[in-house]
């Protein structure tokens, strides 16, 4: 069952937290997270914003410095082989998740590695940017918690 998230644009109380990403095309980044990821549109550009279970991911384009950010310059990542930013994505079943984002089109870097405290694998998006795909493990029993 999907997870509802809160409402983007006017939250009942408190905050959103979103991840914004920054892309070179809008439509290639928008059809990679609906088709691999299952991501839903909210609204398709400027910015794109997507549903992805209980959060959103912003897609945005390059661009120059705005009035409300006068020095700042938008950027997709520079290179694969960089990490500036990252999303990370709990999941209850990595393996599962792992299986279906790769029959449609996912590529990961490795399959999921047990590292104790969790099971993760990563995979990129068209732009580069790194998606880490995760399943808690022992970090649960570290803190008193038990998978359900």
């Amino acid at each position: 069952m999907r997870s509802v998230a809160p409402d983007y644009f006017v939250p009942e109380e408190g905050a959103v937290l979103t991840h914004l990403l920054i892309v070179r095309d809008v439509d290639r980044s928008r059809e990679f997270y609906q088709r691999v990821l299952g991501a839903e549109p909210v609204r398709e550009r400027q910015p794109c914003v997507l549903r992805f279970h209980n959060s959103y991911i912003v897609l945005n384009t390059e661009g120059g410095p705005t009035d409300d950010k006068p020095e700042i310059q938008a950027r997709a990542a520079p290179e694969p082989g960089m990490l500036g930013s990252a999303m990370n994505i709990r999941v209850r079943d990595v393996h599962a998740v792992y299986d279906e984002w790769r029959s449609r089109g996912g590529e990961f870097l490795t399959e999921p590695k047990d590292h104790g405290v969790e099971i993760r694998c990563y995979l990129r998006d068209p732009d580069g940017y790194l998606i880490e795909v995760g399943q808690g493990t022992g970090i649960l029993a570290e803190m008193g918690r038990v998978p359900a």
